[in-house]
């Protein structure tokens, strides 16, 4: 443990450039100490039988790896990991904040992870709600006391069907039959009486549904970032782990 003190949101911050750099470093690391010839070297010279003897030049090859430094990196780079990571999951558990909505307690000792959850979930809940069909406007609407629906006052209509009639365009003379005509016309059979049901939302109740969605999001976001001010100590895990694989 450090007496060092960090807020927690610079913890979050640190850590994702820790990470990136320590696991790009460690995946070049490990694919090079894989490779046998780096850690062969040699160094020979050639001697002949007689003085006048053929000679060849000295070859000399320099160990690139040794395994000593490759764990000492690798405990470096990991401990510095490790730590930070200990660090900021061990201020998750101490970093709390209210959810507070117009002075009220709606939620009490949130930890950040949690907040950081319901933020998503309730934007989640503002896209669904978002997305429910709403009451025709046209139309107006009454609560159906039977059920759970709304409902439409009846609305009359009029049933026509077409109906083919003669008319006498010419009357009959004594020379002449009578000239007629056959016309069609809309003839009333009988009237529709409809009443419309609906389970949609009112318009009024989706924006209240919204809004207060939209006010306690709000105010989880309050809340986490007041989580994340949470001071936490550095924490050092690594040395402890890596004293005891390394020894």
């Amino acid at each position: 443990m450090s007496d060092e003190k960090l807020k927690l949101h610079e913890v979050v911050a640190i850590r994702k450039g820790v990470k990136s750099r320590a696991y790009s470093e460690l995946t070049e690391l490990h694919r090079k100490s894989q490779k046998d010839d780096l850690y062969s070297g040699l160094s020979r010279e050639f001697t002949p039988l007689d003085d006048d003897g053929e000679t060849f030049p000295s070859e000399s090859r320099k160990v690139q790896m040794v395994a000593s430094d490759v764990l000492k990196r690798v405990r470096k780079l990991r401990t510095e990991y490790l730590d930070i990571e200990a660090t900021q999951e061990l201020g998750n558990r101490m970093a709390q904040a209210d959810v507070v909505v117009d002075g009220e307690v709606i939620l009490a000792d949130m930890p950040a992870t949690l907040l950081i959850y319901l933020e998503k979930e309730l934007a989640d809940l503002h896209t669904f709600v978002s997305a429910m069909p709403i009451l025709d406007e046209s139309k107006t609407w009454s609560a159906d006391p039977n059920s759970n629906l709304f409902r439409t006052e009846p609305s009359r209509t009029h049933k026509t069907k077409k109906v083919q009639r003669a008319i006498v365009l010419y009357d009959a003379t004594e020379h002449h039959p009578a000239q007629t005509q056959l016309i069609t016309e809309d003839v009333t059979t009988g009237h529709w009486s409809t009443v419309y049901t609906s389970g949609a939302l009112p318009v009024p109740r989706r924006e209240q549904l919204l809004e207060r969605i939209e006010h306690l999001r709000n105010a989880v976001k309050r809340a986490r970032a007041r989580a994340n001010d949470t001071e936490v100590e550095k924490r050092q895990i690594g040395d402890a782990i890596f004293g005891y694989l390394f020894a």
